[in-house]
């Protein structure tokens, strides 16, 4: 299997509303649910205005797209990661999933995904 690595640093912040959202910028993550507003932008794109923030993520991509049958893809690449003691805050598409690690951690998931067998790529 192929990750791609996402070359920009992510913040992972909690809002309380949408209305300085740019939906126009390239990576956007929003999650609205009942119990809060969740967004995972780059860095630069974050608003001033949040009610928590986490910076310093990195993240890559499954690359190609998933079908909704395959099973333990997420699973597995987490399993490799917390056995090396790698936290992640994983988001997904309807074509595929994003892994995201902190940014310290994210060049030894990386060698421990590929010693695994998994494809690297810029």
């Amino acid at each position: 299997m192929e990750l791609k690595r996402i070359d920009a640093e992510l913040t992972i912040c909690k809002i309380s509303d949408t209305a300085d959202i740019d939906l126009s910028r390239e990576f956007y993550f929003l999650g609205n649910t009942d119990e809060e507003i969740s967004l995972v932008c780059k860095t630069k794109d974050a608003p001033e205005n949040v009610i928590e923030r986490s910076d310093g993520w990195k993240a890559f991509r499954v690359q190609g797209i998933l079908d909704f049958s395959l099973v333990g893809i997420l699973s597995e690449i987490s399993a490799i990661l917390a056995e090396n003691e790698i936290g992640i805050f994983a988001v997904s598409t309807y074509n595929t999933d994003y892994i995201l690690v902190k940014k310290g951690d994210f060049e030894r998931a990386l060698n421990a995904l590929k010693e695994k067998g998994y494809r690297i790529t810029s």
